[in-house]
């Protein structure tokens, strides 16, 4: 058994999936019948973006975690790809939370190596 994919329910797939591709790069596929795309990670990832109807209304019970090579850069990278800083959510001294487009919580984490401010 392994894990396949992590599937992010979003109202609009192909705007999402952008994000997360200028974000992480990778490959991303046409859209399936069902109209999922697929963004496979330079890690080999999976993130299946499925269009649901319903919007997001609370926060995520499972997010990204993604180590940064550079932390600052990382951040004000996300935020002109059109994340946004997740004010209401602990960030600690090692990450930061932004929310996606679609409002969905991921972390940015500082490097190993990258001492704490």
């Amino acid at each position: 058994m392994h894990v396949a994919a992590i599937t992010v329910d979003c109202a609009n797939p192909a705007h999402l999936s952008t994000f997360w591709q200028a974000l992480l790069g990778g490959e991303s596929a046409p859209p399936d019948e069902e109209g999922v795309i697929t963004l496979t990670l330079p890690t080999g990832l999976q993130l299946d973006f499925a269009p649901v109807p319903d919007p997001k209304t609370t926060k995520n019970r499972l997010h990204l975690d993604i180590r940064t090579t550079d932390y600052g850069s990382a951040i004000t990278r996300a935020l002109a790809l059109g994340a946004a800083p997740a004010d209401d959510v602990y960030s600690g001294t090692r990450w930061q939370v932004l929310r996606d487009p679609e409002g969905n919580e991921f972390c940015l984490l500082r490097p190993t190596s990258e001492p704490t401010e």
